[in-house]
């Protein structure tokens, strides 16, 4: 290649033929201290890319963080629902409690309702008895009048009893017969009687009974409206928690309790007070955000190994492993820059040392035109070659004895 390498650090390095050179203006000493300042600026940049490693891994453990935020979060979400389920259970027992109480008392009305109708069937019954025996005692009255009159009728005819005698008899017999009927009748009322004072006594019992199975309907009636007041404050509870367990699994839009924490899904993938927020930021803000910082200072995992928000600064791991159209932090470039000049610096230094041959070449290893001042080992004659621009050349080795010595050289030039 024609490009020449960089001038070399070595003090007394000198190319120059009138100062006893050997290879007219290439400077081949200084080939060593090129190839080694880039192999150091290679470490310094992977160096950097550590420190970026670094970084991307804080960003990895604030990720970390907000996963457990998270975890404690689904917790509480599941906290929540196991208090709901066991206040949805509550509901349901009393629900079931209410519903048989309810069905006692709808039964308990039931019988009641048949005992006031049998109550009012035999006071019916009751009241035909009287109305009965009210019958009777008028007959018997009618009879005992009947009886009266005949007896009367019979001193009218005891003037006449002579007369009158069979008609008296017969008389006598109507009276008897009458009596006995009267008799009778009064027997039947008195038996009428019984009977509805009988009849009387049950209506007076059933009505007691049916009374006593009203006010037993009414307690469970009662009974019933608080079992479903209990229910359906049991019911109210359980949809409380399962809002709040709702809230802390998936709530995105603030806290999921005030002043308690913020849900699983907003620690997760982000939601109001969390993303953007100075000393929070979702796992998945962390993890993989590259458009600006998480919290408002740091970058993420992703954004520390690949991105290039803060190139010019500080530099994430992949610029400080691969980038070379600039500087990665302002100031330092990259391991793939260093490495490529460290590559062509010792690309430089193959084109001017060739390296042992058997002949001379006619083209330097890259297959280019030979330069004056390249190199190489001849083989068949183990002496060090040198190509002068038109012809190789043997570097011979020059005898210095004959040369002033140092202080007779400084007086020389002294004198002149």
């Amino acid at each position: 290649m024609a490009t020449p390498a960089r001038p070399g650090q070595f003090t007394g390095a000198t190319d120059n033929a009138a100062n006893g050179g050997l290879f007219t203006d290439t400077l081949i000493d200084g080939i060593p201290d090129i190839v080694g300042a880039d192999v150091a600026a290679a470490q310094t940049a992977a160096t950097n890319a550590a420190t970026s490693a670094a970084n991307a891994a804080t960003s990895e453990t604030n990720a970390a963080t907000s996963e457990t935020n998270s975890a404690t979060s689904e917790t509480n979400a599941s906290a929540s629902a196991t208090a709901a389920a066991a206040s949805a259970t509550s509901a349901a027992t009393s629900a079931s409690t209410t519903a048989a109480d309810a069905a006692t008392a709808t039964t308990q009305a039931t019988n009641a309702a048949t005992s006031a109708t049998n109550a009012a069937t035999s006071q019916t019954a009751a009241a035909n008895s009287a109305t009965s025996a009210a019958s009777s005692a008028t007959s018997a009255t009618g009879s005992a009048n009947t009886a009266a009159t005949s007896a009367t009728a019979a001193a009218n005819s005891a003037t006449a009893a002579a007369t009158s005698e069979t008609n008296a008899s017969t008389s006598e017999t109507n009276a008897a017969t009458s009596a006995t009927n009267a008799s009778t009748s009064e027997t039947n009322a008195a038996t009428s009687a019984t009977s509805a004072s009988t009849s009387a006594t049950t209506a007076t019992t059933q009505a007691t009974n049916a009374a006593t199975s009203a006010t037993s309907a009414s307690t469970s009636a009662t009974t019933a409206t608080t079992q479903a007041t209990a229910a359906s404050s049991s019911a109210t509870d359980a949809q409380a928690s399962e809002d709040e367990a709702e809230a802390w699994a998936q709530k995105t839009n603030g806290e999921a309790v005030a002043s308690e924490g913020y849900s699983a899904k907003a620690w997760a993938i982000g939601g109001t007070g969390v993303t953007d927020t100075a000393g929070s930021g979702p796992a998945k803000d962390w993890a993989v955000e590259t458009t600006g910082t998480v919290d408002g200072t740091e970058y993420s995992a992703k954004e520390y190994a690949v991105g290039t928000q803060t190139r010019g600064t500080t530099g994430s791991a992949k610029d400080w492993a691969t980038y070379t159209a600039g500087t990665v932090d302002g100031s330092e470039y990259s391991a793939k820059y260093w490495a490529e000049q460290a590559a062509a610096s010792a690309d430089n230094f193959d084109d001017t040392y060739l390296g042992p041959k058997s002949s001379a070449p006619t083209v330097d290893n890259d297959g280019d035109p030979l330069n004056a001042g390249d190199l190489y080992f001849d083989t068949g004659t183990s002496k060090m070659r040198y190509y002068d621009g038109s012809a190789w050349q043997n570097i011979e080795a020059v005898s210095v004895s004959g040369f002033a010595t140092a202080g007779f050289s400084i007086a020389m030039s002294i004198a002149l």
